[in-house]
């Protein structure tokens, strides 16, 4: 049995991908009443995952720390140590932990170099699910900038939000939603020994935010809003946005899919976005 615990994008994702293989799947979430249902899915409140957990095999965290740390660690640190069938722990992070590094690569080996608090209870995080190692097999998926449908720039653009912003030289990674639940499914069928594993989940073409905003634009047949100059933008820019802009890194995944043996099936923001517009096509002709 697998337990995701936060059943949310990424996590609900995963569910997906895994109940096509006919995994039995349990899933937490703090607001239970409010969760539309996913056949094949039993989801359960964040307080009653002890049985869950009693009973899980593999397990998926996908929330992140607070200022008090991580939220499932915080409920359930013993009751996962004592686990008696869980063979396999997967922890969705960010490559935000590796820092800035002025437009230059890092791979799975790159020492973490966090620069703002929220990476840094990312890294904080990922050593207190390290600890588990020694009994059972902890996957650490260093994720970065996720997007998916209804969670791209398709949907700024439609609402008139959308900004292209120009910063000569500054790179963002992505990860489609669909290749998170590949990729987190293939490290969990292999199931490795006990110890930790480091994989970065981004896609193979880190590229400018105002790229993707234009190509984003040509496919929904609108004109791309103008460019606007990062030094401009930045005085209405909120502090977390602020922070996602002051680092620049190139996340590289060459030793991630090759220890997995895939291939995304969003190699860029290119494949991703012309993916996202065929699902809502699909889903739009099933609604007729």
């Amino acid at each position: 049995m697998l337990l995701i615990f936060g059943f949310g994008y990424s996590g609900r994702a995963i569910a997906k991908a895994a109940n096509r293989s006919g995994i039995e799947i349990w899933a937490t979430s703090r607001e239970v009443s409010s969760i539309a249902p996913e056949p094949g899915v039993t989801v359960i409140p964040f307080e009653m995952a002890e049985i869950a957990i009693r009973n899980a095999r593999h397990i998926v965290a996908t929330a992140a720390p607070g200022e008090a740390g991580d939220p499932v660690l915080a409920g359930y640190a013993a009751q996962i140590a004592a686990a008696p069938d869980l063979e396999w722990i997967g922890y969705l992070s960010t490559t935000g932990v590796y820092g800035n590094r002025d437009g230059g690569w890092v791979d799975e080996d790159s020492v973490p170099a966090p620069q703002s608090a929220r990476a840094e209870r990312r890294v904080q995080a990922e050593a207190a699910w390290r600890a588990y190692d020694g009994q059972k097999a902890v996957d650490i998926f260093r994720l970065a900038g996720i997007y998916g449908p209804g969670r791209s720039m398709f949907d700024d653009l439609r609402v008139g939000t959308a900004r292209r912003v120009v910063k000569s030289g500054h790179l963002f990674g992505r990860i489609h939603r669909d290749d998170i639940a590949t990729g987190v499914l293939a490290a969990m069928r292999q199931n490795p020994r006990p110890g930790t594993r480091i994989f970065n989940f981004a896609d193979d073409v880190p590229a400018a935010s105002a790229d993707v905003v234009v190509e984003a634009a040509r496919l929904l047949g609108v004109p791309p809003p103008a460019p606007v100059d990062y030094a401009q933008a930045a005085a209405k820019m909120s502090p977390m946005a602020l922070s996602f802009w002051a680092e620049n890194r190139r996340v590289a995944n060459q030793k991630t899919k090759a220890a997995l043996g895939i291939a995304w099936k969003y190699p860029s923001y290119r494949e991703g976005l012309r993916g996202i517009l065929a699902e809502e096509a699909q889903q739009a002709g099933a609604q007729q």
